[in-house]
């Protein structure tokens, strides 16, 4: 089964690296990764050639989720409060196409406490008078609302600040979701995973 690795881990300093060692993990449970930087299956389909170079690389990861079985999504806070704008939009393509989605965070910070901290205000209204969204979850109800509604799972853990970006805990734990709902017979079994909706790593 395939499995579509939205995140914003394309923006690492060495992003092949980074999906090969997604991909093997992947592998470890009985799955396929799909990276947005490989190349399709059968290579590019030549309407794409005409395309620029940003609405190519678009097309392509949208044609990848296409293809792929389930979606494991980043969704440590990238730049801002929430999650990676573009891997939302992946997450929500497939939840559109009625198959699983995962998430998976290396930060438990609630979603209304990072929100706060980011514009200023410790109130229930930015500087603006618009509303924090306050449900006491980890993002915006779309995106959380998406991955129970799909029949995925969000997993987070509470990790140092200096390995927000290489620590894979919380990832592993979200492949072995995937795995036992699409193959159900994972390798390993991360029992702690699955105390909770969301769980911080000790």
């Amino acid at each position: 089964m395939r499995v579509y690795l939205a995140g914003p881990d394309v923006f690492l300093p060495d992003p092949v690296a980074r999906g090969a060692v997604l991909k093997q993990i992947c592998a470890s449970f009985g799955l396929r990764g799909v990276f947005p930087l490989d190349d399709l299956d059968g290579g590019d389909p030549p309407e794409l050639a005409a395309l620029d170079l940003a609405f190519r690389i678009a097309r392509r990861n949208e044609l990848h989720i296409v293809a792929c079985d389930a979606l494991i999504a980043n969704l440590t806070p990238f730049r801002g409060p929430s999650a990676d704008v573009g891997t939302v939009y992946e997450l929500g393509f497939m939840r559109a196409l009625n198959r699983p989605v995962f998430g998976w965070s290396n930060v438990t910070t609630k979603f209304a406490a990072r929100t706060r901290a980011f514009v200023g205000s410790d109130g229930a209204t930015d500087e603006a008078g618009m509303l924090v969204e306050d449900f006491g979850i980890a993002d915006n109800l779309m995106i959380e609302g998406g991955i129970a509604a799909s029949g995925g799972g969000f997993f987070a853990g509470n990790v140092a600040p200096a390995s927000v970006w290489q620590d894979l805990a919380a990832f592993e734990c979200a492949v072995e979701a995937a795995a036992r709902l699409l193959v159900q017979s994972p390798r390993h079994a991360l029992k702690s995973c699955f105390h909770d909706h969301l769980y911080p790593i000790e």
